[in-house]
């Protein structure tokens, strides 16, 4: 229980810098031109140091779709399931209100948009960021799985480092169509902060796609690795 609870904490603080750090560098560069690849390198940049420093301790998940597919490759269990994506959304949350209430104090003018956004509000748009984000989560939580198997003796202690970069190809892709999420707990977490500090329900309405899309694109991940990797194991 106790090991259960560090690891709870560890990821609870990792989600919290993902989303404080790198929304914030989001919100405050306009995510176009520079500021969409200053983002990219930001969320890939706190994967990298979240990962030699919580990975230790819970496997720096700090997203729930990647816990989701570690628990289909029975990685995990459902009790560690479950207190890794409460702790991640908590972090999150606290981490939303924190950078949205630090430039409300201080009069910061946020330039971008930290939440993720459907491209348009009518039908082809929910399916463009649909398959945008399935696809975009599919191929990150499909790297984690590969250099972090313990068969792969090749990743190793690189495993942090190529997961940082997949992640920023993942933002420099999906930035200009969907602000890229590919993590439901980032999304909780900046829909309710916009919600706080600037009383918008545009965030918190479209919100459910960037919980389905990402968990469906982990589900497929997990699959995709298990017939890839069946004969392999027998």
């Amino acid at each position: 229980m106790k090991e259960l609870f560090k690891k709870g904490v560890a990821e609870c603080i990792g989600t919290f810098v993902l989303v404080f750090a790198a929304c914030g560098v989001a919100a405050f560069t306009g995510g176009v031109g520079a500021g969409l690849v200053a983002t990219s390198l930001a969320f890939g940049l706190v994967i990298v140091a979240m990962a030699y420093s919580i990975g230790r301790v819970s496997g720096c998940h700090i997203n729930p779709a990647v816990s989701l597919a570690c628990l289909l490759q029975k990685r995990m269990t459902f009790k560690e399931f479950c207190v890794y994506v409460c702790a991640q959304v908590l972090g999150g949350f606290v981490g939303g209100v924190a950078i949205f209430g630090i430039a409300k104090l201080g009069g910061i003018e946020l330039l971008g948009n930290a939440c993720n956004a459907v491209p348009a509000t009518d039908v082809s748009g929910y399916i463009s960021a649909i398959l945008a984000e399935v696809v975009l989560t599919a191929i990150f939580t499909y790297v984690i799985l590969n250099v972090t198997d313990e068969k792969n003796n090749g990743a190793g202690k690189k495993a942090g480092i190529i997961i940082g970069l997949t992640l920023t190809l993942v933002h420099l892709l999906g930035i200009n169509i969907t602000g890229t999420s590919v993590n439901p707990a980032r999304s909780i977490a900046t829909a309710l902060a916009s919600l706080i500090y600037e009383g918008s329900l545009t965030a918190l309405s479209q919100v459910w796609v960037f919980i389905v899309a990402p968990l469906a694109g982990a589900a497929i991940s997990a699959v995709l690795f298990k017939l890839l990797n069946a004969k392999k194991d027998e």
